[in-house]
Parts: structure tokens; C-alpha cells; sequence
């Protein structure tokens, strides 16, 4: 199973709510927080999670969950509502990066992921999100590519790879089949050949033996 896969297991479904994206992340800049408030376990693996519930009307949420060094499970801290979301600053439009910042009504984050490739998928899956369920007051998108925020979509990219590796392959196979049905073609015309020319000397055999 997955990391992903384990968190929707651990905090999510025994909610009643499904993940539908979760990005691995460290803060930019260190917070100080006393030892005490951490409760001194040491190291850990920081998640923001974007999730929703699966009882109507539905609600959608974004969670801290952390994992800590050593250990398989997972504690859920911050939890905030879509609604409590003011801004998603994507740092720079111009290409892919790995920082955030997240801006809610009492405050905000500043984050890098593990990878500019999962903080792109998790913001244009957050973007998507709340278009779908923020009817009015939408949080404000900005410094992000546009490719994020419904223009050439990173889903759409995907699926669009798979559908020309697809056509490819299909592609390939007309072409062997074509290649193989010219194959059955001249195989058979070798065959009537060789059974007319068989038909030919019998006829002769048969006359000169009158």
C-alpha cells in the first residue's frame, strides 16, 4: 500500500471522508514552537490534504496530518474548510516550483513540496475544487501557471499521452494487420497457383498417356 494510499485509510474513511489529494511538504521558513506543543516525538513527515465527505451536502476540507519518525500512523492536526481559504500564491507563474503559500482567514503557511510536480497536481486538483464547491467568494489563485488554473490541464496532459500511446499501438497493429492480410493475400495466390499448375500436368500427363 502506498504512503497516499495508507493516509486515506488512517484519517479519512474512518471519517466518512475520501482524500482527494495530498501532497507531501516543509515549512520555508521554521515556525518556533515550543517542545512542549510538539510533544517531544521528534522528527516528522508534515501532509496537507484536501478532502471531502461523502455525506450530502458535501463538505470540503483541508488537514495537517503528520507523521512522526518511526511510527506507521498518522495524527491528524490543523483542519480548516475550503470556505477558510483566502489565497494560493504558486510563487512563480512562469515555471514549475515546489513552493506555496496557503492564506486562510487566521492565518497562513509557507510550504515547499517534495517536488514541483506534486505541488502542481495539488493545486490544480485544489483549483478544481473549489470551482466545483465555492459557490461564491472564491479563494483567489495567484502567481500560479495557467496550465493549473484550466488552461493546457496536467490531467488533460496525461490523459491526452495515454490516448496517443494508445492510437500508436493501435496504429501498429492495423499496420501488421494489413501487413499479415498481404501475407494471407500472396499465400493464397501461391496456393491457386500451385494447384492450377498441379490441374495443368495432370491434363498433360492424361493426354499423352491417350
Amino acid at each position: 500500500m502506498s504512503g497516499k494510499s495508507a493516509l486515506n485509510k488512517a484519517v479519512f474513511l474512518p471519517n466518512d471522508e475520501r482524500m482527494l489529494a495530498a501532497v507531501q511538504v516543509k515549512r520555508r521558513s521554521k515556525k518556533k514552537i515550543p517542545f512542549l506543543a510538539t510533544g517531544g516525538q521528534g522528527d516528522y513527515t508534515t501532509f496537507i490534504c484536501l478532502s471531502v465527505t461523502n455525506k450530502k451536502p458535501a463538505q470540503v476540507f483541508l488537514t495537517k496530518v503528520k507523521q512522526f519518525e518511526g511510527s506507521s500512523s498518522f495524527v491528524r492536526r490543523t483542519q480548516w474548510t475550503i470556505s477558510q481559504l483566502r489565497q494560493v500564491n504558486g510563487i512563480n507563474p512562469m515555471r514549475d516550483c515546489a513552493e506555496f503559500d496557503l492564506i486562510f482567514d487566521n492565518g497562513s503557511d509557507q510550504w515547499m513540496a517534495g517536488s514541483a510536480g506534486e505541488k502542481c497536481m495539488f493545486v490544480q486538483i485544489l483549483h478544481h475544487t473549489c470551482q466545483r464547491f465555492i459557490p461564491e467568494r472564491k479563494p483567489e489563485f495567484t502567481n500560479c501557471q495557467s496550465k493549473l488554473l484550466g488552461g493546457t490541464s496536467l490531467l488533460h496532459e496525461a490523459a491526452d499521452s495515454v490516448t496517443s500511446a494508445v492510437q500508436k499501438a493501435s496504429q501498429a497493429l492495423n499496420e501488421r494487420g494489413e501487413r499479415l492480410g498481404r501475407v494471407e493475400e500472396k499465400t493464397s495466390d501461391m496456393k491457386n497457383s500451385a494447384q492450377h499448375f498441379a490441374d495443368t500436368a495432370h491434363k498433360l500427363a492424361m493426354k499423352h498417356k491417350c
